[in-house]
């Protein structure tokens, strides 16, 4: 098997507005969309996404009224604090502040307007290594 492109799917209430906010912030763009479904892509590493409307019928029965939750959208980045300021400059809320673990992990989140979580990581050695 060779796998070419991962893609997450995400069920959200409005998918439109989530679009904007991975188009207008994160770099990515739109390959497809109709009504309660996007298709978005960026050039990069970063993983796909596909963006369902809570209720859309090409989702399983069983999980037409779930949304994404439980789930952090996590990209591993360079210059970690440089893309803070500038998600700060474009007015977006940084929902957890950058912060640095032990074990070498900074670290920062942004979450967009349903509640779908996005981290961004830059590894370091750890302090005491």
């Amino acid at each position: 098997m060779q796998v070419s492109t991962s893609t997450v799917s995400l069920t959200v209430d409005d998918v439109a507005a989530s679009q904007a906010f991975f188009t207008t912030h994160l770099g990515y763009t739109e390959v497809a969309a109709a009504d309660g479904f996007a298709s978005l892509h960026r050039e990069d590493a970063a993983v796909d996404l596909v963006l369902l409307r809570r209720g859309i019928e090409v989702l399983p029965p069983e999980q037409r009224d779930q949304h994404a939750a439980g789930l952090i959208l996590a990209f591993t980045v360079s210059g970690l604090e440089d893309e803070e300021k500038r998600l700060r400059a474009e007015g977006v809320e940084i929902t957890m502040p950058l912060r640095e673990e032990p074990w070498g992990e900074r670290l920062f989140q942004i979450t967009d307007p349903n509640g779908v979580i996005v981290q961004f990581v830059e590894w370091v050695t750890p302090a005491d290594a």
